[in-house]
């Protein structure tokens, strides 16, 4: 019989590197804590038409790559491709934002049908960041700060920040013309996907990965000509922050982004040790898309981290914790009723020291085959408990990981208050 195998483009993540995973999501939870974040959990399917108003129709997501399907109701459903669009929608729905200040995240898969490639999956995971409610450039200033900080935070080196300026939509407007006018005069040059998107949506020309458009995109007007006052006052303003707070970025007049809501500033965090699929976090400012789902007029600004692609580069840059073993393992020799006593003494354990990392042998096995599986976990120490512990009423305790501290035995009773002493003295310990 055939093996069933994982779907082309959404992987399995084992549990050799899980524990990366682990204590990259640990440290973005714990920095949107100390910043004031809260988490909203939202459902991965939503309505098809949530995305195609949110996201715009004419979109590559929306034609193209989104997981859509007809329920039993006959309603038209999609897997969730990004999470701003969720999040609007839950934001509206339960009056979270109308004359207040919302700083959320959340966390979750993401589905895409595309081309499977290295940093591109087709099922993905994301961090997202949505504040609601505040329209000046020092949330654009705060939301860079915290990746800033996360960067360094997780040793991660390398990242350049490029950012630009989308403008109002009414300047925009007045650029989409100019740009319009522009490439029709070069249609000649332009691959057949730049001359099917040119009117409809003429900025994606401007980040055309086809050589040819690409080079013809290199020549383009740039927006910031088309800038209204109020829109470069909120630029000026925002790279002053940067520049206060010693944050260094590129200004890129090409960066526009794939998605149609975004106004004012967008950004990305890119590195050149991905390759292709370079861009780790991004995002934008979006002040129409609340009162474009039916909401209210709100001010809002997001983001997004790939996690796949961050765990990559911490990998490949040597900065991803190392996995942590157990700190006992419980070996059981073979004896009438030390299994039982085994089992009442781990319960005992983990009932004094909450924290504790405990794995107790299962399944039996020669002392011998026990202490290479306790070794092989990464223990720091080995628990031994057999029969004639249970009759002395000790256990022997054998370090696995210090060759200088030697093996020693102990009243059972002890054994909580002297792990509690030997783990707060080590990096990772009880009460970490």
């Amino acid at each position: 019989m055939k093996a069933i195998r994982s779907i082309r483009g959404m992987h399995d993540i084992l549990p050799d590197t899980v524990h990366v995973w682990q204590e990259l999501e640990h440290q973005i939870r714990r920095q949107l804590e100390a910043y004031g974040y809260q988490e909203i959990r939202l459902p991965s399917v939503e309505f098809t038409e949530l995305f195609a108003r949110s996201i715009g129709d004419v979109t590559d997501i929306v034609e193209k790559e989104m997981y859509t399907f007809e329920d039993r109701n006959g309603d038209l459903l999609s897997l969730r491709p990004e999470g701003t669009a969720g999040c609007v929608r839950a934001g509206i729905e339960h009056g979270l934002l109308h004359n207040q200040v919302q700083r959320l995240w959340y966390l979750g898969p993401m589905f895409r049908h595309e081309r499977p490639q290295k940093g591109r999956y087709r099922q993905f995971h994301q961090v997202g960041i949505e504040v609601f409610g505040v329209p000046g450039p020092d949330i654009d200033a705060e939301l860079l700060a915290f990746t800033a900080r996360l960067w360094r935070t997780l040793g991660l080196r390398n990242l350049r920040l490029e950012i630009n300026t989308l403008g109002t939509p009414a300047s925009r407007a007045r650029y989409r013309d100019r740009l319009i006018t522009y490439f029709e005069a070069r249609q000649e040059a332009l691959d057949p996907e730049a001359l099917r998107r040119l009117y409809d949506n003429p900025l994606r020309l401007l980040d055309s990965k086809h050589p040819d458009t690409a080079a013809v995109a290199r020549e383009a007007p740039t927006l910031f000509d088309d800038l209204d006052a109020e829109s470069r006052a909120h630029f000026d303003m925002l790279l002053t922050h940067l520049d206060t707070l010693g944050i260094a970025y590129t200004h890129n007049p090409r960066l526009v982004r794939g998605l149609d809501y975004y106004t004012h500033t967008v950004f990305e965090w890119v590195t050149d040790e991905l390759g292709a699929q370079g861009t780790v976090c991004a995002g934008g400012r979006y002040d129409g898309l609340v009162e474009q789902l039916g909401g209210r007029a709100t001010p809002a600004i997001g983001l997004a981290m790939g996690l796949e692609r961050l765990v990559t580069l911490l990998l490949a840059q040597g900065s991803a914790s190392e996995p942590v073993g157990p700190d006992i393992y419980l070996v059981v020799p073979a004896g009438a009723g030390a299994g039982p006593e085994a089992f009442a003494l781990a319960e005992r354990l983990r009932d004094e020291l909450p924290t504790l990392r405990l794995t107790l042998n299962c399944g039996g096995g020669s002392m011998k085959a026990q202490m290479k599986k306790a070794d092989r976990t990464g223990a720091r120490y080995a628990v031994i408990l057999g029969v004639d512990e249970i009759a002395a009423g000790t256990v022997v305790l054998k370090p696995l990981r210090d060759s200088a501290a030697g093996q020693l035995t102990l009243a059972q009773q002890d054994l909580p208050a002297l792990m509690r002493a030997r783990l707060q003295r080590q990096p990772g310990g009880p009460d970490r």
